[in-house]
């Protein structure tokens, strides 16, 4: 049996013992925070994967690789501020004239910051730092990682099917990794009918670093025809984007 971590458990008594109505205060200060702090960015893209990858792995390197083409094309990278395939993003971006964001999480293990970033907030809950880690995206791009990286892809995933956000384009970095996932989407939830055909199509699996590069260019000339028909020509956001138009 796994030994009981002390400091975990009495900052989730402490948690169970503070009123409600702190909480909410405490929510609602982590949302301001990150609306305040990201909301005139420009375009931006998020990359996201495991803090327990290695300098020397694959991963690191062409994370680290992909955040500098796409930095040197003048998008912003954000990542989750931690170490492994976050730290190789940000560390490509960070050569560049461009912002590299972390948005951090307050946990007792394992999350600290890395040394890559021009912006750094640190957040008190997953649920607030992954609405900002989507909220002013304008694609997202998956590398391996654990549980937390899987639950951004599958947030991603939802956030695009619902329709609750549009016009955003999600790779996933790692074929080989990746492959025996998509099969079990194509060969379960597909077949037994939990998924649309089309609901496929969310997803891109290449590890062309070149091609997803391009793919966000594309997208960005893509949403800029979407905010010229709607009549938003003028807004802060369509300027800021069209401003990597070539």
């Amino acid at each position: 049996m796994k030994k009981i971590d002390t400091e975990v458990t009495k900052k989730y008594v402490k948690d169970i013992k503070s009123a409600d109505v702190w909480s909410v205060f405490k929510i609602i200060a982590d949302f301001v925070k990150g609306f305040d702090e990201l909301g005139e960015l420009g375009p931006t893209v998020t990359i996201f994967g495991s803090a327990r990858t290695q300098e020397t792995h694959t991963y690191y390197k062409d994370a680290q690789k992909l955040a500098s083409i796409l930095a040197k094309r003048g998008f912003n990278i954000m990542t989750g501020g931690g170490h492994g395939v976050m730290a190789a993003a940000n560390r490509g971006a960070h050569q560049h004239d461009v912002e590299s964001i972390g948005l951090n999480i307050d946990l007792p293990f394992e999350q600290t910051s890395n040394p890559y970033t021009t912006k750094e907030l640190s957040f008190d809950y997953f649920f607030s730092r992954k609405v900002m880690l989507v909220k002013y995206s304008m694609a997202y791009v998956i590398f391996p990682g654990g549980f937390g990286t899987l639950d951004e892809l599958f947030e991603a995933l939802t956030l695009v099917q619902t329709r609750k956000i549009t016009g955003v384009k999600i790779f996933v970095i790692g074929e080989e990794f990746y492959q025996p996932l998509l099969s079990f989407i194509k060969e379960k939830l597909l077949v037994e009918g939990m998924i649309e055909k089309e609901d496929l199509d969310m997803i891109r699996l290449t590890d062309d670093l070149e091609c997803v590069a391009n793919e966000i260019d594309l997208s960005l000339a893509e949403q800029l025809s979407v905010l010229e028909e709607a009549g938003l020509k003028e807004t802060a956001y369509y300027k800021s984007l069209s401003s990597l138009r070539k």
